[in-house]
């Protein structure tokens, strides 16, 4: 957890991290999504304590784009085919390296960014790759509070969570 104590960006994947990773499409083609509200949680409890939050997803979706609306994520990259190049430009907007940042991935697309990372997290349902490559594996399942988890998890470590306690409770 020592990894987590420097973090001041946690970078999300969406389907299968914020999502269960399903896909519902309906009749006439419009997908769908599901959120865990205890992850909004997270992501807005991240935020208030000074940790910068980023979707890089490859799909593009409406709902996704929402969520991100929803919850104030500023950096949010869809339809992106190779992970590394936001990345890139956000260490440099923001002035920060590697071991500053936290990733939360669930599949081999991710495996780019969790090997370079300072804090990497898979979430419990990840592939048997994502989670060897993982400094933490969540309890939660992906889209059932393991952003929420992960994000507990640093603020602990940062000495962060008690005042969120405090602000929220």
């Amino acid at each position: 957890m020592d990894k987590a104590k420097n973090v001041k960006l946690v970078i999300l994947d969406v389907d299968g991290v914020m999502t269960d990773g399903r896909i519902v499409i309906d009749d006439n083609g419009v997908e769908q999504r599901n959120f865990d509200i205890k992850d909004g949680l997270g992501v807005v409890a991240l935020q208030m304590c000074g940790v910068d939050v980023a979707i890089i997803t490859s799909k593009k979706s409406g709902s996704v784009r929402h969520r991100a609306e929803e919850l104030k994520i500023k950096r949010f990259h869809e339809g992106i085919k190779k992970k590394t190049e936001p990345y890139e430009q956000m260490l440099a907007e923001m002035g920060i390296g590697d071991a500053q940042v936290a990733y939360v991935g669930d599949d081999l697309v991710d495996l780019s960014l969790m090997k370079r990372v300072g804090f990497p997290v898979a979430v419990a349902d990840a592939v048997p790759e994502v989670r060897a490559a993982a400094a933490y594996v969540t309890q939660a399942r992906g889209g059932h509070g393991a952003v929420r988890e992960a994000a507990e998890a640093i603020l602990k470590a940062q000495g962060k969570w008690d005042a969120i306690l405090a602000k929220i409770g």
